[in-house]
């Protein structure tokens, strides 16, 4: 039992976390992160030291010089369809409510009967003369600074998988999120707000898993704010009101790490029991900072306009853009924003792509300009897209199907080349074909990107090494600026 003031204590640390629970239920934020080992790099395992010396949000050295800094993700849940956004098929129009001219997936999520043209007008942009559909005309302007990959393809079909997949780099639910190997790796340049802040985050086809920390320490847990559920002007931090009395909360913290000491003193290491008491340290430090990060009132009007915020089309994810460009310029690592579950056509695709569009269309451009007028487009890479695409093939005459065979990503910023496609589908998108891009290759360029060689970001976990990429992965260098 551990000691207090010479006596000897009959309440251990876990009795002390349970009957001290009213305290500190008011700075505790469920999922926040930890520290509990110092800031090496990350194959360098430290020996038990002092915990309240330990910072595992520490930035880290790179292995090769970075291009970006941090990563802002916007997502598409659901799947756009990559021949009605950003991937333009002259031949598709042409063959519309044809039979496919050659065989389809062997295993697919759905029947799908004949070639479905885009029901959209498409037009070239910019200095690049990058193909977008008319559903996008604000992105379409900033299109000189994207980077198009038109080749991606996953391996499976249903949402659920297809989420993992990009999310984790595996289709099991016991693996850490891209946000939380890129936080492991990196660390985080501001100590009083969590590495990793996802937005609104999806509550299905597997929640909190896509940006769970796993195995990985609790220091790297993603951090959300609200949740589909409600709308982004809604989303809060947990527990970040009526926090009571700082001075007494930093005797009660100071009074659990006293008695943790003694605890790893006498047992060792308790990384769970650790994670849990230095995420109320962050909770604790949260208080002065995140509060402001929320708080867009002081934004000028022009900046409210850009981003759409004065309209309710465009409102919702126009703050969570916004929102990002306001994490990331105060240090946070990564940064993940959720239009969820909207792109999911079987039916209706005409009117309700276009409605999608419209919601996230303004706030993507915004965000693209906004960076790049600050100087921090360089060092931020943006990228956008779903977990897959959809069929070319008809689905209910008026929908399409899920497609992971072949699909549309694009990055900006961040070390990419501005204005530049790379890979192919076929003449009909439905199958990558030309330079193609697994997702492990996607996650391996991005860390690439970062200054990380995705086979040396590894954990040992259940006796073997786990890495972001599993046993794979290209980086692809063409994309490089």
């Amino acid at each position: 039992m551990p000691r207090f003031c010479g006596i000897q204590s009959q309440v251990t640390r876990r009795d002390m976390l349970r009957h001290c629970c009213a305290g500190f239920g008011s700075v505790a934020l469920a999922g926040l992160l930890a520290e509990e080992m110092v800031g090496a790099l990350p194959d360098e395992r430290p020996a038990l030291v002092d915990p309240r010396a330990l910072n595992p949000l520490a930035v880290r050295m790179t292995h090769h010089a970075p291009r970006a800094k941090r990563v802002i993700f916007l997502f598409m849940h659901g799947g756009p369809s990559q021949v009605d956004t950003f991937d333009y098929k002259p031949r598709l129009q042409l063959d519309d409510g044809k039979p496919v001219p050659f065989a389809k997936p062997r295993v697919q999520f759905a029947e799908t009967g004949n070639l479905l043209g885009s029901p959209y007008k498409w037009k070239q942009h910019g200095e690049s003369g990058a193909w977008v559909s008319e559903i996008f005309p604000e992105t379409a302007k900033v299109v000189d600074d994207l980077c198009f990959i038109k080749s991606l393809h996953g391996s499976n079909a249903a949402h659920g998988a297809a989420l993992l997949k990009i999310h984790t780099g595996s289709e099991n639910f016991v693996r850490p999120s891209m946000g939380s190997w890129i936080t492991y790796g990196l660390g985080s340049e501001n100590r009083d707000l969590p590495g990793f802040v996802t937005i609104c985050p999806t509550l299905g086809h597997g929640g909190v898993n896509n940006y769970s920390s796993a195995f990985l320490p609790a220091a790297y847990h993603g951090t959300s704010i609200g949740h589909a559920g409600i709308r982004a002007e809604q989303a809060r931090f947990e527990h970040m009101t009526s926090m009571g009395d700082s001075l007494i909360q930093r005797e009660q913290l100071d009074l659990l790490r006293e008695l943790n000491q003694h605890g790893l003193e006498a047992t060792g290491r308790d990384p769970a029991l650790e994670g849990r008491i230095e995420t109320f340290e962050l909770a604790f430090r949260m208080q002065g900072v995140a509060p402001e990060v929320l708080d867009i009132s002081r934004e000028t009007p022009e900046t409210r306009r850009l981003y759409g915020l004065e309209e309710e089309v465009t409102r919702d994810f126009g703050r969570q853009c916004l929102l990002a460009r306001r994490f990331s310029e105060r240090g946070v690592r990564f940064v993940q924003c959720t239009h969820s579950y909207k792109w999911d056509q079987h039916g209706n695709l005409e009117a309700d792509h276009r409605s999608n569009a419209a919601e996230v269309d303004t706030g993507i451009a915004a965000l693209i300009t906004d960076l790049k007028r600050r100087g921090m487009l360089e060092e931020t890479l943006v990228l956008w897209g779903g977990e897959f695409g959809r069929t070319p093939a008809a689905q209910g005459g008026n929908g399409r199907d899920h497609n992971p065979h072949g699909f549309t990503m694009w990055m900006a910023g961040g070390g990419v080349k501005p204005g530049f496609s790379f890979g192919a589908t076929d003449e009909y998108g439905y199958y990558a074909r030309e330079d193609k891009v697994h997702v492990h290759d996607l996650h391996a360029t991005i860390l690439a990107l970062l200054g990380v060689d995705h086979e040396r970001l590894t954990y040992r976990s259940a006796g073997r090494d786990f890495r972001l990429t599993d046993v794979s992965g290209r980086v692809v260098e063409e994309l490089f600026a």
